[in-house]
């Protein structure tokens, strides 16, 4: 079970290794083109679906993003918990990849996996948790278990002598740290990593690394690990500083505000996942009670926001988030970020930011700001109508974001709950006689418009962020269609300008539903899943 958000790399690894996804939905945010997190409740709503099933055994790992790059943060032991209530063995795979910093300081690390397993382990051997759960039991046993709502509307707790803490986490150093490029660490902390795990993880880890390591980044991340256990405390609350003073800066400032708007809390998660009421990190209150609000929030919100994540709303600017990114940030101030959509740029602090590139960024936006003043004053009537136009298109009518639609039936192993043959999917789509290009204009509209199904035959993946909208196999719908249409199609990995976008031809895919209706008529037929 995955967040279609995560990185492709992900995908890929999917791919690989044969297992077969199930795809889950983050919220979105519509009004400015972002997705947040996957919520515990869609998490349940779909083991619960494979319990009904009967398919639960075959769903082997859950694999989420704790702090995507917009900075949301899940509260990971809460969510291991839960999930531990319905399958107490479950995997748990967090990448962690722009989070290598979180051990730095006690409020982040305990949102971080490694400590979250490190909890549960100590929580769940202990005798006061087994009065907890035996508390719990006692009230459970009165509802009804066939009810969704028993599972899904109270908190659950794993049985103390049926859970298993199997937990592992992906951080990229060099992301956060100081690290050379490409530096980063695997995490582990698993009960069973001894007796199921080890020969497995470390033939995988053989077959996908080289036998010549490079002795430059291996020196890097003890460098790294080295300055963090020194001075990683410091350097992270400083790098926190800097960001507050961005957030302060840009939000207050008279100028700076008719233009930009660093998000808070409140914008980026629904008021729904933020029992706390945390809205800003910027508040009227007297320190004291705000810094107590921050760590209420931080300790028992589903999610909260990483405030060095500076996630800035463009849309009054006129400018969409592609062009701001290279025509403005980059050929004009030599400013590159990794993150835009079409009206947010994503801008970070880290624990080697100085002061003096927190000075220049603001420098930089009071100068944007300065020219769009300038420019506005200029225009006649018709510029300051197409500008308005503009103001519409980046504020307003924005396109819905497209949750993961669903497999092609050809790729489905079982109906009911969803999972697909990706691998299979995948390697069929590389021949390049089972494709066919569609242009993202009138042919593909009218093609959808006429009741046939397109599925695309490879990874289609926005970069950046660099997470797909669609994967081998899955049935293109005319809300992705749509969105493609506002993205920049250079920055689209796996649409070809020039031919369009890759499907199956229909040929194959009336091939696949006769051999998918072959074999669930066979009476020997097995299900292939192997994981999920």
């Amino acid at each position: 079970m995955v967040d279609q958000n995560c990185h492709k790399s992900h995908h890929y690894g999917i791919v690989l290794v044969g297992a077969q996804p199930l795809y889950l939905n983050a919220y979105s945010l519509k009004e400015y083109s972002i997705y947040g997190a996957v919520p515990l409740k869609e998490i349940k709503q779909q083991l619960l679906k494979f319990k009904r099933e009967g398919q639960l055994e075959q769903v082997k790992m859950v694999l989420l993003t704790n702090c995507t790059f917009d900075g949301i943060v899940y509260n990971v032991k809460g969510v291991m918990e839960e999930i531990l209530a319905i399958k107490p063995d479950l995997v748990f795979l967090w990448d962690e990849a722009w989070f290598a910093f979180a051990g730095c300081t006690s409020t982040y690390r305990e949102r971080t996996a490694m400590q979250a397993a490190t909890n549960l382990h100590t929580r769940y051997h202990s005798p006061q948790y087994r009065k907890e759960y035996a508390a719990f039991k006692e009230q459970f046993d009165r509802l009804d278990p066939e009810d969704d709502d028993t599972w899904l509307n109270q908190r659950l707790l794993p049985d103390p002598d049926q859970v298993k803490i199997r937990v592992y986490s992906t951080q990229s150093t060099h992301k956060s740290l100081s690290g050379m490029r490409q530096s980063s660490m695997i995490h582990i902390w698993d009960e069973e990593f001894n007796r199921r795990s080890e020969i497995d993880f470390l033939e995988a880890y053989m077959t996908h690394t080289t036998t010549s390591p490079n002795y430059q980044i291996l020196a890097s991340l003890d460098l790294a690990r080295r300055q963090v256990d020194l001075e990683g405390f410091k350097l992270v609350h400083s790098q926190i500083d800097m960001a507050m003073i961005v957030r302060e800066k840009v939000n207050t400032h008279p100028l700076l505000g008719k233009y930009f708007k660093i998000l808070t809390p409140e914008e980026l998660i629904p008021e729904t996942y933020r029992p706390s009421g945390l809205k800003s990190y910027q508040t009227q209150e007297e320190p004291e009670a705000k810094f107590q609000r921050i760590e209420q929030a931080w300790e028992d919100d589903e999610f909260v926001v990483d405030p060095t994540r500076l996630t800035l709303y463009i849309g009054k600017t006129g400018i969409d988030g592609y062009t701001f990114q290279n025509s403005v940030l980059m050929e004009k101030f030599n400013i590159q970020v990794n993150k835009v959509s079409l009206n947010t740029v994503l801008f970070m602090t880290n624990i080697g930011t100085t002061w003096g590139s927190v000075t220049y960024l603001l420098d930089c936006l009071q100068k944007i700001a300065e020219g769009l003043e300038q420019e506005l004053r200029q225009y006649n009537q018709v510029e300051i109508k197409l500008f308005e136009n503009k103001l519409q298109q980046l504020t307003l009518n924005l396109p819905s974001l497209p949750h993961f639609s669903e497999f092609y039936s050809g790729f489905r192993s079982h109906p009911a709950t969803g999972q697909g043959d990706m691998r299979s999917a995948y390697f069929l789509g590389l021949d390049e006689e089972k494709i066919e290009y569609l242009k993202l204009d009138n042919e593909i509209d009218e093609i959808m418009a006429s009741g046939r199904e397109l599925v695309s035959s490879t990874f289609i993946i926005p970069t950046p962020p660099g997470c797909p909208i669609l994967v081998p196999g899955q049935v293109v719908t005319g809300a992705i269609v749509f969105l493609m249409k506002q993205l920049a199609p250079d920055a689209i990995h796996g649409y070809r300008p020039d031919f369009g976008l890759p499907v199956f031809a229909q040929y194959v895919l009336d091939s696949l539903n006769k051999t998918t209706e072959s074999a669930m008529s066979d009476s020997s037929y097995t299900d292939p899943l192997g994981s999920v």
